[in-house]
């Protein structure tokens, strides 16, 4: 069946599936997925960024095997509105840059060689004729796109990173006008993710503007945003930053200029800072995230951190003696379980381990002494009064 080619004249229908020539269609330098990664970008860059990041080369290997299906369109809107010409109209796609990308990487060899994309299969001339023209369905503006692909992306079955999420969720809201408790109810967010996204999108825009936070300046390739709106909404941290958890986080500049330098700080212990070697000390959300929450918490903690100790030194000291001793006895617990439950296999008659079982004893008995003595001073103490 031939494909049904543009209307003319050119109306937006959400409700139908027309094709436009795969010459005519541009990838979106707006898409929050890359945005923030390609600044301004010729259509070979944003092909090269989508090769590098966005594993395109998936979707290439299945359109070369299978086609295009016609069952998932592109979304796209007209660069010119005001142009009525088919043949002159060029089309920005919403949705689907990466399987565009691939597209245009199976139909040019000269485009696969600049972007290195060199291990892709030749397709044959009769799959290079069926991708001329892509099935697309034609959108009047982003604003009438933006519930569809809110629910795909934030809270749907093809969720972007999560700075992505938060910078879409960010132009929705400004660009548009679209309360947060709006665009949470039309995607079905029933766990406050929008508000979260959004309250950390915030404070890294003031990070960026105040701070003296370069996201290119990070140590890891990767930015990991989730470290940011995670902790943003953790009371040890709002504290740090002097935020509050109710509306007043979620306008421009939420932390107050008496405690920018802790949020220049904190930037630094979750990316690092590569100009000056300095590296993240959260390597993990979990459990770096969770123990620096506790070290920034207290002051004595915090100082030696500043100092140069490590992040778990400086963790011993926020949770004290009596916390550690607590830890370390349950810890040791844990361990002679294990080791209990595999000896008949795990134990083949070396010396070694027998000594070692023996220091063990030794030691734990000489712990039950120490334990004794304090116990008894303190039973003789509540004696006395």
């Amino acid at each position: 069946m031939k494909n049904q080619q543009l209307p003319l004249p050119l109306l937006p229908d959400p409700d139908k599936i027309i094709f436009i020539p795969t010459g005519q269609l541009l990838l979106d330098t707006e898409n929050p997925r890359i945005a923030w990664k390609n600044g301004d970008s010729t259509q070979t860059d944003m092909v090269k960024l989508l090769w590098t990041e966005m594993a395109v080369d998936e979707v290439a290997f299945s359109i070369a095997e299978n086609g295009f299906f016609r069952s998932e369109p592109l979304f796209v809107i007209a660069q010119n509105p005001e142009v009525n010409d088919p043949v002159k109209q060029r089309f920005t796609v919403i949705e689907g840059n990466r399987r565009l990308a691939a597209v245009m990487l199976l139909r040019d060899e000269k485009l696969r060689e600049k972007v290195r994309a060199t291990d892709l299969p030749v397709i044959s001339d009769e799959r290079r004729a069926s991708l001329d023209s892509l099935p697309a369905i034609l959108y009047s503006n982003r604003e009438q796109l933006w519930t569809t692909i809110g629910f795909r992306h934030i809270n749907g079955i093809k969720p972007w990173d999560s700075f992505s999420k938060a910078k879409y969720i960010a132009e929705v809201h400004e660009n548009y006008n679209v309360p947060l408790d709006e665009i949470a109810q039309r995607i079905g967010d029933r766990h406050a993710t929008v508000v979260r996204l959004y309250r950390g999108y915030k404070i890294l825009e003031q990070a960026e503007a105040e701070a003296g936070f370069d996201k290119e300046d990070r140590e890891k390739s990767r930015f990991y945003f989730s470290h940011l709106y995670t902790a943003a909404d953790q009371k040890g941290y709002q504290e740090f930053l002097g935020i509050r958890p109710d509306k007043t986080s979620l306008k421009p500049n939420p932390v107050p200029k008496s405690k920018l330098s802790h949020l220049g700080e904190l930037m630094t212990y979750f990316y690092g800072k590569k100009s000056i070697g300095k590296k993240p000390i959260v390597q993990t959300q979990n459990p770096d995230l969770n123990i620096l929450r506790e070290v920034i918490s207290k002051p004595e903690s915090l100082s030696a951190l500043r100092s140069g100790y490590s992040l778990s030194d400086a963790h011993n000291i926020a949770i004290g003696d009596q916390r550690r001793f607590r830890d370390a006895l349950t810890s040791a617990k844990v361990e002679l379980q294990k080791a209990k439950a595999t000896v008949t296999t795990g134990y083949a008659g070396e010396e070694d381990l027998y000594k070692l079982v023996q220091d063990v004893l030794r030691l734990t008995g000489s712990l039950k002494d120490e334990m004794s003595q304090i116990r008894d001073r303190l039973s003789e103490a509540n004696e006395a009064r």
